[in-house]
């Protein structure tokens, strides 16, 4: 049966992940898709406040609020009212933890391992206690995390199993497709690089109007506030202690306010080579070729050709495997791959004997300068003691 939850959550809880550090101020701004104004509140003192988030379509529940004249990030509550169907997961192959992937909490994840230089395939069963009206299904990665290069979405509806989404490749985080009651869904993914799910989240279209979303934060007098919503990753931000927020009496509730597309919104792009994390076969190495030789999702710079357990942008030998890397002339070619010695000596293994032969003839010459010059001294001074007498 569908539960009546409240979730709430506060930035120092819903940030919270030790792989994931505190951002910069700029950083943090242009990871948020869009924005809500707060223009300088009728208030003398500290006075805590409630804005209504609107109930569309949010891909991540993750909030900053910025205070425009301290420009700082404050902390919030955060707490949603809503009802939820209660779901059972499992995975072929079978992941431990698979539940973390629908648990609501950002900061938990499900892991998806990786055979070396061949795609991976995972299949997700989702049931749920009562069927679900859903039209969208979210695939929220950790960050860092590439799409996988496949899906495959199918439900079973009115006892048929039947294809909601035809194997497509993957552009985006959420999937989109025509409107189905199910309570047994089955996803497929392929995938070319190490895949991490921090949650699955169904669009959930038949709960009830109950349902609402309400951040809160402490108002300074004369004081304005960005109000950040809906990142495209995981947001750590720097704030200060926490009011206690989540039992405040007398709270003001803040008249609605539209959101805004934010124009310094940045899609992540953590290698920098012009390819979204999302989208890049290869995250963490910049390729702004993409270039993929063997067509198995990831990029030939972080690929592994001859699986020695190097990848190809640190292999000093790609074809061939050499796990400790050895290069005896370091000229930056592996031993195992290098036709040509570097090494003049080793190249011209005659190169020595003349060295030492020349080094040889050197010495003789000085050997017979140094006894000429002993053989002329022993003779003048012979000369001259005769002379003398």
């Amino acid at each position: 049966m569908k539960t009546h939850i409240i979730i709430p959550s506060i930035a120092l809880f819903v940030f919270a992940a030790t792989a994931h550090a505190a951002v910069t101020n700029l950083e943090a701004q242009s990871s948020f898709r869009k924005y809500k104004e707060i223009d300088s509140l009728s208030i003398t003192v500290p006075t805590v406040v409630d804005i209504t988030i609107e109930n569309s379509f949010i891909e991540r529940l993750n909030f900053g609020v910025f205070n425009n004249e301290t420009e700082t990030f404050e902390p919030y509550y955060f707490k949603e009212t809503s009802e939820k169907p209660t779901y059972i997961i499992e995975t072929i192959p079978k992941v431990s933890n698979s539940s973390r992937m629908v648990d609501g909490n950002m900061g938990t994840y499900s892991d998806f391992i990786l055979s070396e230089n061949r795609q991976g395939t995972a299949q997700i069963n989702i049931r749920s206690d009562e069927p679900i009206t859903s039209s969208s299904l979210s695939v929220l990665l950790d960050n860092h995390v590439a799409l996988p290069t496949y899906i495959e979405i199918r439900a079973i509806v009115n006892g048929q199993d039947r294809i909601i989404v035809a194997k497509k490749k993957m552009h985006q985080q959420t999937i989109f497709f025509p409107k189905i009651t199910s309570d047994s869904w089955a996803v497929v993914l392929t995938y070319g690089q190490p895949l991490r799910i921090n949650e699955l989240r169904f669009s959930l279209e038949d709960v009830s109007t109950e349902q609402s979303r309400i951040l809160r934060f402490l108002a300074q007098p004369d004081s304005s506030y960005r109000i950040y919503l809906n990142p495209d990753r995981i947001v750590k931000l720097s704030v200060g202690e926490s009011a206690n927020l989540s039992s405040a009496k007398d709270v003001m509730a803040l008249p609605e306010s539209p959101s805004m597309e934010n124009p310094n919104f940045v899609i992540a792009d953590i290698d920098q080579d012009g390819m979204p994390d999302i989208n890049d076969n290869c995250v963490s190495i910049a390729n702004s070729d993409q270039i993929d030789e063997n067509q198995n999702g990831r990029g030939d710079v972080c690929d592994d050709f001859d699986l020695d357990g190097v990848i190809n942008s640190k292999d000093n030998c790609i074809g061939n495997p050499n796990r400790r890397q050895k290069d005896e002339d370091g000229d930056g070619i592996g031993d195992a791959c290098d036709d040509e010695e570097s090494r003049i000596t080793e190249k011209y293994a005659w190169l020595p004997w003349v060295g030492m032969g020349g080094a040889g003839g050197v010495l003789l010459i000085l050997f017979v300068f140094t006894a000429r010059s002993t053989f002329n001294s022993s003779k003048k001074e012979k000369v001259s003691q005769e002379k003398s007498n």
